[in-house]
């Protein structure tokens, strides 16, 4: 059985922006700080939500950094070091390690794509690389490339590849993968309106976007399923649909930076292409921020 880097709610956390689209590391620490006091069990940097995409090299490694010390052993670090280019991956991979990070976050390649064949290529090629343990993410609708159940077993027989990211929203095919690879590959949910349903197949937790904004209540949603409290569990995960799903009438990160922002936090906004929430979806947000005491809740 492979050691499980964390359970529970790991925050996917934003990167906040200034005025003139420089990383603001200050409100950087001020989120990490609200999410570790509000029972966040891990910290993701550099992850889709924390726009890696449009990050320079230089930037992503300094986040993965700062993360790194701010968060100070308190909850494990998790480093989002994926690429459609495997020797960058690599590369970034070592950086990440050589820094401190407690694991790494590697998402299947886009843009170029590539077989299942070379998804155990490039992902082998980062495993072998470092010697901190490794996430897979496979997200299809963003990357175009999925990452499919008996490639699922072959890389989960890499010593340090031990779990997986699963946001492909398939709820079968997850099951499958838990009865394919069982304790070899702990899942994680990658979507946060399947938190519940994930873990009723064994899953160990969630990466989650909604932990930005509500920590202490995912933690709880997670919390309540690792100790087979399901009914509970779904009842609380229920009462946070309507934000949960509000939270993605935009492309993510756009709808929880601009959510941030309403709480009080100095979020920003994304970096271009992604462009600020329209009328109707600014409304949509704020009534359901509102429904939940959320506005102007950080002073």
């Amino acid at each position: 059985m492979k050691k499980t880097i964390f359970t529970g709610a790991g925050v996917a956390i934003v990167t906040p922006m200034n005025a003139d689209g420089s990383i603001n590391y200050d409100e950087l620490g001020r989120l990490i700080d609200f999410n570790i006091e509000n029972g966040t069990d891990a910290i993701i940097i550099c992850g889709t939500t924390g726009e890696s995409a449009t990050m320079t090299e230089e930037e992503h490694v300094e986040c993965i950094k700062y993360a790194i010390e701010k968060t100070a052993g308190r909850v494990p670090v998790i480093a989002g070091t994926g690429s459609n280019d495997t020797a960058f991956a690599v590369k970034l991979s070592k950086d990440a390690e050589a820094l401190g990070a407690d694991a790494l976050l590697c998402v299947t390649p886009y843009y170029n794509k590539t077989s299942q064949d070379g998804l155990v290529a490039h992902f082998t090629a980062i495993a072998n690389a470092v010697k901190i343990p490794i996430i897979l993410y496979n997200v299809p609708s963003r990357t175009g490339t999925s990452i499919n159940v008996d490639t699922c077993v072959r890389l989960s027989k890499v010593e340090n590849i031990v779990a997986i990211k699963e946001a492909c929203g398939d709820i079968s095919k997850v099951a499958k993968i838990a009865e394919a690879c069982g304790d070899d590959l702990t899942i994680y949910s990658g979507n946060d309106d399947q938190i519940v349903p994930i873990m009723a197949l064994g899953g160990k937790g969630v990466i989650s976007v909604l932990s930005n904004c509500m920590p202490r209540e995912t933690h709880e949603i997670a919390a309540l399923c690792l100790e087979d409290k399901f009914t509970q569990a779904r009842e609380k995960a229920l009462e946070l649909l309507d934000f949960t799903n509000t939270l993605f009438c935009d492309v993510n990160p756009i709808p929880v930076k601009e959510a941030l922002n309403l709480m009080g936090f100095k979020a920003g906004e994304c970096r271009m292409p992604l462009v600020g929430l329209n009328e109707a979806n600014h409304r949509k947000l704020e009534a359901s921020m509102e429904r939940l005491g959320l506005i102007g809740k950080i002073k």
